[in-house]
Protein backbone atom coordinates (compact mmCIF):
# COMPACT_ATOMS: atom_id res chain seq x y z
CA UNK A 1 0.00 0.00 0.00
CA UNK A 2 1.01 3.32 -0.76
CA UNK A 3 1.00 6.73 0.61
CA UNK A 4 1.97 10.14 1.03
CA UNK A 5 1.60 13.44 2.88
CA UNK A 6 0.95 16.73 0.38
CA UNK A 7 1.97 20.26 0.82
CA UNK A 8 -0.41 22.97 0.47
CA UNK A 9 0.66 24.09 -2.87
CA UNK A 10 0.26 20.79 -4.11
CA UNK A 11 -3.40 20.31 -3.44
CA UNK A 12 -4.15 23.41 -4.82
CA UNK A 13 -2.10 22.88 -8.03
CA UNK A 14 -4.00 18.79 -8.08
CA UNK A 15 -7.03 20.46 -7.94
CA UNK A 16 -6.90 23.19 -10.28
CA UNK A 17 -4.89 21.14 -12.72
CA UNK A 18 -2.19 23.72 -12.57
CA UNK A 19 0.79 22.48 -14.87
CA UNK A 20 3.03 23.68 -12.13
CA UNK A 21 2.54 20.33 -10.46
CA UNK A 22 5.22 17.95 -11.81
CA UNK A 23 5.03 14.62 -13.23
CA UNK A 24 6.52 12.70 -10.32
CA UNK A 25 4.13 14.89 -8.01
CA UNK A 26 1.00 14.15 -9.88
CA UNK A 27 1.61 10.31 -10.38
CA UNK A 28 2.84 9.92 -6.55
CA UNK A 29 -0.75 11.30 -6.17
CA UNK A 30 -2.69 9.55 -8.78
CA UNK A 31 -1.35 6.13 -7.35
CA UNK A 32 -1.13 6.48 -3.86
CA UNK A 33 -3.36 4.20 -2.12
CA UNK A 34 -3.86 6.74 0.66
CA UNK A 35 -2.91 10.59 0.56
CA UNK A 36 -2.98 12.42 3.90
CA UNK A 37 -3.72 16.06 4.16
CA UNK A 38 -2.44 17.75 7.33
CA UNK A 39 -5.09 19.88 8.89
CA UNK A 40 -3.20 22.85 8.72
CA UNK A 41 -2.95 22.90 4.80
CA UNK A 42 -6.77 23.31 5.44
CA UNK A 43 -6.75 25.95 6.74
CA UNK A 44 -4.18 27.56 4.49
CA UNK A 45 -6.57 26.68 1.77
CA UNK A 46 -9.23 28.62 3.54
CA UNK A 47 -7.15 31.20 4.43
CA UNK A 48 -6.26 31.73 0.79
CA UNK A 49 -9.78 31.64 -0.75
CA UNK A 50 -11.05 33.73 1.56
CA UNK A 51 -8.47 36.23 0.51
CA UNK A 52 -9.20 36.07 -3.00
CA UNK A 53 -5.82 33.93 -3.85
CA UNK A 54 -7.14 31.07 -4.80
CA UNK A 55 -10.16 30.42 -6.64
CA UNK A 56 -13.21 28.41 -4.60
CA UNK A 57 -12.84 25.48 -6.63
CA UNK A 58 -9.64 24.31 -4.83
CA UNK A 59 -11.78 24.36 -1.27
CA UNK A 60 -14.64 22.51 -2.82
CA UNK A 61 -12.58 20.23 -4.40
CA UNK A 62 -11.02 19.29 -1.11
CA UNK A 63 -13.71 19.07 1.36
CA UNK A 64 -15.25 16.68 -1.87
CA UNK A 65 -12.47 14.24 -1.40
CA UNK A 66 -12.31 14.46 2.36
CA UNK A 67 -15.75 13.74 2.86
CA UNK A 68 -15.81 10.44 0.41
CA UNK A 69 -14.32 7.95 2.64
CA UNK A 70 -13.39 5.53 -1.13
CA UNK A 71 -11.21 8.42 -2.42
CA UNK A 72 -8.34 7.27 0.19
CA UNK A 73 -7.98 11.30 0.64
CA UNK A 74 -7.65 11.83 4.75
CA UNK A 75 -7.16 14.83 6.61
CA UNK A 76 -4.16 14.39 9.30
CA UNK A 77 -5.06 16.26 12.56
CA UNK A 78 -2.55 17.94 14.10
CA UNK A 79 -1.56 15.81 17.21
CA UNK A 80 0.85 15.79 20.40
CA UNK A 81 3.31 13.45 18.23
CA UNK A 82 3.36 15.42 15.30
CA UNK A 83 3.51 18.66 17.61
CA UNK A 84 6.76 17.56 19.16
CA UNK A 85 8.16 15.78 15.55
CA UNK A 86 8.16 19.93 14.36
CA UNK A 87 11.16 19.56 16.31
CA UNK A 88 13.12 17.81 14.01
CA UNK A 89 12.65 20.25 11.36
CA UNK A 90 15.26 22.47 12.09
CA UNK A 91 13.15 26.72 12.42
CA UNK A 92 16.36 28.47 10.87
CA UNK A 93 15.66 25.61 7.46
CA UNK A 94 12.17 25.85 7.70
CA UNK A 95 11.07 29.20 9.11
CA UNK A 96 7.25 28.77 8.18
CA UNK A 97 5.35 27.37 10.88
CA UNK A 98 2.52 26.13 8.50
CA UNK A 99 5.30 24.43 6.66
CA UNK A 100 7.40 22.59 9.99
CA UNK A 101 4.17 21.39 10.49
CA UNK A 102 3.44 19.99 7.24
CA UNK A 103 7.08 18.68 7.36
CA UNK A 104 6.65 16.90 10.57
CA UNK A 105 3.47 15.68 9.25
CA UNK A 106 5.08 13.13 6.69
CA UNK A 107 8.26 12.78 9.33
CA UNK A 108 5.90 11.26 11.90
CA UNK A 109 4.15 8.98 9.86
CA UNK A 110 7.23 8.30 7.56
CA UNK A 111 5.99 8.97 4.37
CA UNK A 112 7.10 10.77 1.71
CA UNK A 113 5.91 14.57 1.06
CA UNK A 114 4.69 15.98 -1.83
CA UNK A 115 6.50 19.39 -2.25
CA UNK A 116 8.26 21.67 -4.10
CA UNK A 117 9.16 23.92 -0.84
CA UNK A 118 12.76 24.35 -1.60
CA UNK A 119 13.37 24.27 2.27
CA UNK A 120 11.77 21.19 2.80
CA UNK A 121 13.39 20.09 0.09
CA UNK A 122 16.76 21.00 1.09
CA UNK A 123 16.02 18.47 4.62
CA UNK A 124 17.42 15.07 4.61
CA UNK A 125 13.85 13.86 4.12
CA UNK A 126 11.63 11.72 1.57
CA UNK A 127 10.37 14.00 -1.05
CA UNK A 128 8.69 13.40 -4.34
CA UNK A 129 9.04 16.40 -6.94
Amino acid sequence: MSAVVIDTHVIIWYFLQSKKLSAPALAAIDNADLVYVPAISVVEIIYLQEKGKIPEVALHRLNQVLADINTGWLLMPLNIEIAQAITQIPRDTVPEMADRIIAATAFYLNLPLVTCDSKIRSMNMQIIW
